[in-house]
């Protein structure tokens, strides 16, 4: 009996210094918020520049939710193409999200929900939620789109199944909140 020679399964490796590159940019962007936070005084403590930064930041919150359903949807049917200009139209409002939502704390630092609402309750515990959730997203989503972009398709995949809800909850709960906020004020 003659066994033919198979060809060696070529599994990708994903290289530690990627995945370690990415994780301490992400600890550094968060380090960054926190910064921003809790030590940085605001430029524009009147709110007289830029101050539809918050529904800006709704808008894409919304449009990264939407894009995030239909990638979703795609992959579901198997349509890779369209699954892929949908994450990427999420990764794109996402990012256009944080640059805008970083120079509104640089501008205007936090906004404070009225604590004595009967609201806040469940407001803090959302927020509290939003925030540790999206401290985990970023490096999750990050490292999604490096397997998907570098072909380690199965390794993406696995990854994409927590990355995906992790990102819609963000996404949406940073809309709720920013209602919540304008409900208030």
């Amino acid at each position: 009996m003659t066994t033919s020679p198979q060809a060696p399964a070529t599994t990708l490796r994903t290289p530690p210094s990627i995945i370690a590159a990415i994780i301490l940019f992400s600890v550094a962007a968060s380090a960054f918020i926190c910064w921003l936070v809790y030590f940085h005084a605001p430029t524009d403590v009147a709110g007289t520049q830029l101050r539809s930064l918050p529904l800006l930041n709704a808008i894409l919150n919304s449009l990264c939710t939407i894009a995030l359903l239909f990638g979703y949807r795609f992959i579901r049917a198997r349509r890779i193409p369209q699954h892929r200009a949908a994450m990427f139209t999420a990764f794109f409002f996402s990012t256009i999200f944080l640059v805008s939502y970083l120079t509104n704390f640089a501008l205007h630092g936090e906004t404070h929900f009225n604590r004595l609402s009967p609201w806040w309750p469940f407001y803090w515990k959302l927020l509290a939620s939003h925030i540790v959730l999206s401290v985990f997203a970023l490096p999750m989503i990050l490292i999604t789109f490096f397997l998907s972009l570098t072909g380690r398709f199965p390794a993406h995949k696995k990854l994409a199944r927590y990355t995906f809800p992790i990102w819609l909850y963000v996404s949406l709960t940073g809309v709720v909140v920013y209602i919540m906020q304008a409900a208030i004020h």
